[in-house]
C-alpha cells in the first residue's frame, strides 16, 4: 500500500505524486525553547490539501534529540521508527540506550480540510545554543500530499521554501 511506504520513499517520489499547493504551513506552536531543555513539540496542522483531507502525518526527528516520547492520538493508528545509535549514552535512570525514536507517523487518521489539530510529542533538546533544529514532516491526504520538508541553505530564508520544514531554535539555558 502506497500510504506505509518509508518516510525516505515519501520524500523520494515527489515527481510521482501529486504535490499541491502551499497555502499554509505545518508548523510548531513554539519555535524557541531552551538548549538541553525537555520541549513539548505540537506540531500545528491547518489544513488538508486542495480540499481534501489529512489521512497522515510523518515527522522525522533531527539526530541529536533524546528520549523521544509520542502522543497516542484517539483515531489515529501511532507508529515510530527507530534507529541504531552512533554513540550509546545513559540516561536519566542509569540505562544504557543504544537506539532512538527518529521518526514518529500518525496515520489511518481522518482531519477535515475545514478543521485544524495538533499532533504532540516530547524530547530532549541538544545542550547547543543558538542551534536551528528541523522537523521535515510530511502530511499526506486522500488526493496530494504536503512534503514540508525544506531546510534552508546558509543563507536562505522560509520566503524561498514553498513547504519549509518546521523549525525550532535553541536559547541559552535558563539560570
Amino acid at each position: 500500500m502506497a500510504r506505509f511506504r518509508t518516510f525516505a520513499a515519501l520524500i523520494g517520489v515527489g515527481s510521482a505524486a501529486l504535490v499541491c499547493p502551499a497555502s499554509a504551513h505545518v508548523t510548531l506552536e513554539t519555535r524557541q525553547a531552551a538548549a538541553g531543555a525537555y520541549y513539548k513539540a505540537v506540531l500545528r496542522v491547518a489544513h488538508g490539501c486542495n480540499g481534501s483531507p489529512t489521512i497522515a502525518i510523518r515527522v522525522r526527528l533531527p539526530e541529536n534529540v533524546s528520549d523521544v516520547k509520542p502522543q497516542p492520538k484517539p483515531g489515529w493508528t501511532l507508529e515510530t521508527v527507530k534507529q541504531k545509535l552512533a554513540q550509546p549514552h545513559t540516561d536519566a535512570e542509569g540505562r544504557v540506550v543504544t537506539e532512538s525514536v527518529r521518526e514518529i507517523h500518525w496515520r489511518e487518521g481522518l482531519l477535515l480540510d475545514e478543521h485544524y489539530d495538533e499532533f504532540v510529542f516530547r524530547i530532549r533538546l541538544p545542550s547547543k545554543p543558538g542551534e536551528t533544529l528541523y522537523f521535515p514532516t510530511v502530511q499526506e491526504c486522500r488526493e496530494g500530499t504536503h512534503r514540508w520538508i525544506e531546510i534552508p541553505g546558509p543563507k536562505g530564508g522560509d520566503h524561498e521554501r514553498q513547504e519549509p520544514a518546521p523549525r525550532l531554535k535553541l536559547l541559552p539555558k535558563a539560570r
